[in-house]
């Protein structure tokens, strides 16, 4: 009996160590160190597209907003609320140059006022032409060409044969003008409803004064073609007028009887 006393004793008193031992264990924990709150980056007002802004778009009250904007990545060119707080007025009834996309921040080189003018003449830069030629599916690169694309303005003409024995005459191609921006097929500024291809009847080219001229010039002469450049050589530089017409002493590519061959001009 006296050891079966014991043993329990014993036990309880390895058990109340055991709860000693815990509990010290608990009361030297580390304390818990409270984490800072993350800085808050300073922000300011941008005025943005509320929703897709297409080309052409004349934008409205519903179409853009304010929206905070980290203050270190605002740029100068931004609209913003702490610099111009009427922007949002501003801006109301201009035209969009160039689509913005949901949440871009609008700026004002990409808009410009119409003060009354039509599309095309409120879209067309300062100093260049707008002028239209009549294309086919066989001249515009079979309807691929669309708005904005770069093209290349190729002359081909059919000239008599002063040789009168072989009775064929002599056609002639030459790149008339070299990457020039398509404004438009038809009445179309821009590609309808995702479209890869462009059916119609004319095109309008973004010319300088001279290039308008040499164009209308070529259209009583031959046929016009429109060759479609890659998009990797819309920043190749070309000469000042952009014409690639042939000067004296220069050769022309020449089709004489399906065979390809060169003609120098006379001095």
């Amino acid at each position: 009996m006296k050891t079966a006393r014991i043993v329990v004793l014993g036990i309880a008193g390895v058990a109340g160590l055991a709860a000693m031992y815990l509990a010290s264990i608990g009361d030297h924990k580390p304390a818990q160190v409270a984490q800072p709150a993350a800085p808050q980056l300073p922000t300011v007002e941008v005025l943005v597209a509320k929703s897709d802004i297409g080309l052409g778009q004349a934008l409205k009250a519903e179409d853009v907003q304010w929206q905070r904007w980290p203050a270190e990545t605002a740029s100068s060119a931004f609209l913003r609320h702490d610099t111009n707080a009427d922007a949002m007025n501003e801006v109301i009834g201009s035209i969009a140059r160039a689509p913005f996309i949901i949440g871009e921040p609008i700026r004002e080189q990409k808009l410009v006022k119409a003060n009354g003018s039509g599309f095309m003449a409120a879209i067309l830069p300062s100093g260049m032409r707008a002028i239209s030629t009549e294309i086919s599916p066989e001249t515009g690169a079979g309807g691929f060409i669309l708005p904005n694309d770069r093209v290349d303005v190729i002359l081909s003409r059919r000239d008599k044969n002063p040789d009168q024995l072989s009775g064929r005459d002599i056609v002639t191609t030459e790149i008339l003008l070299s990457n020039v921006r398509v404004l438009a097929i038809d009445q179309a500024p821009k590609e309808k409803d995702g479209n890869n291809s462009l059916i119609g009847k004319t095109v309008t080219l973004e010319l300088k004064p001279e290039q308008a001229e040499t164009l209308a010039r070529a259209r009583q002469t031959g046929t016009l073609a429109l060759a479609l450049r890659s998009i990797a050589d819309v920043n190749e530089k070309v000469d000042e007028t952009g014409e690639h017409a042939p000067k004296r002493g220069e050769s022309i590519k020449v089709v004489r009887f399906g065979i390809l061959s060169s003609q120098t001009t006379q001095k």
